[in-house]
C-alpha cells in the first residue's frame, strides 16, 4: 500500500493560508480537534503549523502574549517546508517520520500542495492489518524459516474452515525462526485447530481473545 491510498487529498483536508494570524491557527486546531495545519499560499505549501510549534515558539518570541496571537502570521513559524511525501512512498515507512510529528504533507512534481498523511490514519491502518478492529482469537506462533510453510498454514485453516481476520508475521533474532501472529474467527474447533498447528511444526507461544 502507498501513501496516496491513506492520504486524506486536498479538498477534505483542514489547512490554513500563510498570512493567517496564530489566534486563527489556534481557533482552527481547536474547532476541528487537530494538532497540526498544513500552511499555504494559493496552492504552494509554505510548512506545517502545530500546537507543539505554537507554544514552542511563544516561549522563545519575548513577546507577550497577546502580540504573539495577534501580531504572529504562521508563515513565520512553520516548519517542514522541506519535509514532505510525493505520494508513491509505501505507508509504513511514514511511521518512522510520523512518530514525532501529527501529519506530512503530500506534494505533486510542482510542489502543489495535494493532502495530508496523519499519525493517526497510518497507526489505523497498522490496526487493520492487525485485524484489531474485529474480534476473534489471536494466535502467536513460531515456524521454521522454510519453503512453503505459510502455504502449509493455509492449508490447516482451510481443512478447518477457519476465517483468517489478519496474518503477520515478524524476524526473529534466529534467522531461521519466524515468528507469525494470525488472528481467526472465534470457533468451538480452537482447541484441535491449535494441536494442528503444534502437530505440523508450529510452535505455538500464546493463545487470547481479542
Amino acid at each position: 500500500m502507498f501513501v496516496k491510498s491513506v492520504m486524506i487529498p486536498k479538498f477534505k483536508s483542514y489547512t490554513i493560508d500563510h498570512d493567517k494570524t496564530i489566534k486563527e491557527a489556534l481557533e482552527k486546531l481547536e474547532e476541528h480537534q487537530i494538532d497540526g495545519l498544513p500552511v499555504l499560499d494559493g496552492d504552494s505549501y509554505v510548512g506545517i503549523v502545530t500546537r507543539y510549534g505554537i507554544y514552542e515558539n511563544y516561549f522563545k518570541a519575548e513577546q507577550t502574549k497577546e502580540d504573539y496571537l495577534q501580531n504572529t502570521q504562521v508563515k513565520q513559524i512553520a516548519t517542514h517546508k522541506e519535509h514532505y511525501l510525493r505520494g508513491d512512498e509505501i505507508f509504513e515507512h511514514t511511521l518512522i517520520d510520523l512518530k514525532d510529528f501529527p501529519l506530512l504533507a503530500v506534494l505533486d512534481d510542482s510542489l502543489k500542495f495535494l493532502g495530508v498523511v496523519t499519525r493517526y490514519d497510518v497507526l489505523a491502518q497498522f490496526q487493520s492489518a492487525f485485524g484489531m478492529n474485529k474480534p476473534g482469537i489471536r494466535i502467536a506462533f513460531t515456524s521454521s524459516e522454510t519453503e512453503g510453510r505459510l502455504a502449509r498454514l493455509a492449508d490447516i485453516s482451510q481443512q478447518f474452515h477457519e476465517q483468517i481476520i489478519s496474518l503477520v508475521t515478524f524476524d526473529e533474532t534466529d534467522r531461521l525462526i519466524r515468528r507469525i501472529v494470525m488472528k481467526i474467527e472465534k470457533k468451538d474447533n480452537i482447541d484441535k485447530f491449535i494441536e494442528k498447528l503444534e502437530g505440523s511444526g508450529f510452535r505455538v507461544l500464546d493463545v487470547k481473545e481479542s
